[in-house]
């Protein structure tokens, strides 16, 4: 499945951060920034993962989402990250100051690419709290499939976070994600390929029970 799912403002702020920003290497679960640190860059992931995520004081954590390469991360509505993000993998992102971006191109055009950006920020929150909200186990783990499929390029779909992580992202347990998924391997809705790699052999069925129309 070809990755296009950006839209041309979002393609152009990628585009200027790419000529703008300095390229930065993390090593897998190493901290790309600390919730409460200060909100005035902006992150282009380039090679790997990385997952955002919110620590509580009796040590849980909830994951609020998961970026792949060609996405941006941020900018926050206020001045300090309100999460904590983090590399699931070997990853390279590309930083710039939003101060520089406002220096090098700032106006209308940017404010538009910042807007859309935000805008899926948003669309991503509340797609997140309507499968927390209302869906089944087994719905959510077919959503989040379906979701990576989305937005993974190529015929098979790249998983690069653990099943823990699906679980704290999905607010389920990591039991409940395995079972979940060998339930679907058995009945064929899905194959693993490799250690981080599914097919989806069993698209329409993973279709209609993400939906919510089907039983599990």
């Amino acid at each position: 499945m070809a990755y296009d799912a950006h839209p041309p403002a979002e393609t152009s702020m990628a585009k200027l951060v790419l000529r703008l920003g300095v390229k930065l290497r993390f090593a897998k679960d190493q901290e790309i920034f600390a919730q409460s640190d200060a909100a005035d860059l902006l992150y282009l992931v380039v090679s790997g993962a990385v997952r955002t995520m919110r620590l509580f004081g009796d040590g849980r954590r909830q994951i609020a989402a998961f970026y792949f390469p060609g996405e941006l991360i941020g900018p926050e509505a206020g001045a300090v990250h309100r999460f904590a993000a983090e590399a699931l993998d070997e990853t390279v992102v590309v930083a710039v100051r939003l101060s520089t971006l406002d220096a090098v191109a700032g106006g209308p055009e940017l404010e538009r690419a910042i807007w859309q950006a935000t805008r899926r920020e948003l669309e991503r929150v509340q797609e997140h709290l309507l499968v927390l909200g209302r869906k089944s186990a087994a719905e959510r783990v077919a959503s989040f499939l379906l979701t990576l499929a989305r937005r993974t390029p190529g015929l098979h779909v790249s998983v690069p976070m653990s099943r823990q992580d699906i679980a704290d992202y999905l607010g389920l347990t990591i039991e409940t994600v395995s079972r979940g998924i060998s339930e679907f391997k058995r009945r064929q809705y899905i194959s693993a390929t490799s250690t981080h790699q599914f097919r989806l052999t069993g698209l329409s069925a993973l279709q209609t029970l993400a939906s919510g129309e089907a039983a599990a």
